[in-house]
């Protein structure tokens, strides 16, 4: 099963980087590209433990949609989303917010998924998978990282 790390560093403390990556609203402005927003569960504000959000969006010209649970939390240290209905056969995402003695937050994000469609899935999350989901984290996490530091 594939598994990335993103690590970003934000300058503002741990408790501002995490609660800006709880919103949804900055959450969809991070997503723009692909025209992602939220259309079911939590559709607005900061989400918390035991939410759920359907994302909708466009990738590879395809419209795509999943349910996400924030299964675990625990403020400002780490919240894990993950996949409870949608295009994968797994998706888990910790997010994790460590202060670094100056003010300022290492933000890592550790990903594991897998495509469906078996050998097929496996193929293409070697191919194209993994690259666009990494990029789409790096976009992500720069919004973030400009909202954070400008408040």
């Amino acid at each position: 099963m594939p598994r990335f790390e993103v690590s970003t560093r934000v300058l503002a403390p741990p408790r501002r980087v995490f609660d800006v990556s709880l919103s949804v609203e900055l959450h969809t402005a991070s997503m723009a590209r692909s025209g992602e927003r939220a259309v079911g569960g939590v559709t607005s504000g900061q989400l918390a433990a035991g939410d759920r959000v359907t994302w909708q969006a466009r990738h590879f010209g395809l419209r795509w949609r999943m349910t996400s649970l924030i299964s675990a939390c625990d403020p400002p240290a780490y919240f894990v989303d993950e996949q409870v209905a949608g295009p994968f056969r797994r998706w888990w995402h910790a997010h994790h917010f460590e202060g670094d003695g100056e003010g300022g937050t290492l933000m890592r994000d550790v990903i594991d998924f897998a495509a469906p469609l078996g050998p097929l899935g496996r193929v293409a999350e070697a191919l194209v998978l993994r690259r666009h989901m990494e990029e789409l984290i790096v976009l992500r996490n720069r919004h973030l990282k400009d909202v954070a530091e400008r408040m």
